[in-house]
């Protein structure tokens, strides 16, 4: 197997495992990105429930509820609703907009790498299959139709850059446009849990 495996990538000219490399960050990226997800919506989802319990200007239930969500990015809304208690509901909410924007670099952190890889992935792929295919034809002129295996070998060593590019993009690809739907879902709690302090704690104008 091992011996396939270098062969492979001496053909692809050492492409083959760069793409693997690329495919395992991108893997790498799927399954943090998994957990911070689920975690975070989770656990929006209990905020809200538990801002929906929280009587108006009840500060002390609402430290409790900063506290224990101070490790999701939706509980640093509460602790800037602490901060801004008291004033008009236009400051309030600028403050509230001003903490969900720091939080935003959190939703998307290395999904970058999903992107490229979609775009790379073929890239390489089809670089690889260039040049799996430039040495077919190199074959080709030196044994002239003797040696059909020859040709034949080196054009499937090729294709497999391809499918392999191919591979990678697609599961990127689906993942990364899953991701962006998460994305969406925390912002539109994070909308809901803004509205439900601002009714809560800031002062009328």
């Amino acid at each position: 197997m091992l011996e396939v495996l270098i062969d492979y990538s001496r053909h692809s000219l050492g492409l083959l495992p760069l793409m693997a490399l690329l495919f395992a960050a991108g893997v790498a990226i799927i399954i943090e990105r998994l957990v911070f997800f689920a975690r975070s919506i989770r656990a929006g989802a209990s905020l809200e429930y538990d801002l929906e319990q929280l009587a108006a200007g009840n500060l002390a239930d609402a430290t409790r509820l900063a506290e224990h969500y101070a490790s999701c990015i939706q509980g640093r809304l509460v602790r800037a609703a602490l901060a801004a208690n008291g004033k008009v509901e236009g400051r309030f909410e600028r403050d509230l907009d001003e903490a969900i924007m720091f939080q935003l670099p959190r939703l998307d952190h290395n999904l970058w790498v999903l992107d490229t890889a979609v775009t790379l992935g073929p890239l390489l792929g089809l670089l690889g299959t260039i040049i799996g295919m430039i040495e077919s034809f190199n074959v080709l002129g030196l044994a002239g139709t003797s040696n059909p295996m020859a040709v034949g070998g080196g054009i499937a060593h090729a294709l497999v850059a391809t499918a392999f590019g191919l591979a990678i993009a697609i599961v990127c690809v689906m993942f990364l446009n899953y991701f962006n739907k998460r994305i969406r879902l925390v912002n539109n709690q994070m909308d809901l849990i803004k509205s439900m302090l601002v009714s809560r704690f800031s002062a009328p104008a």
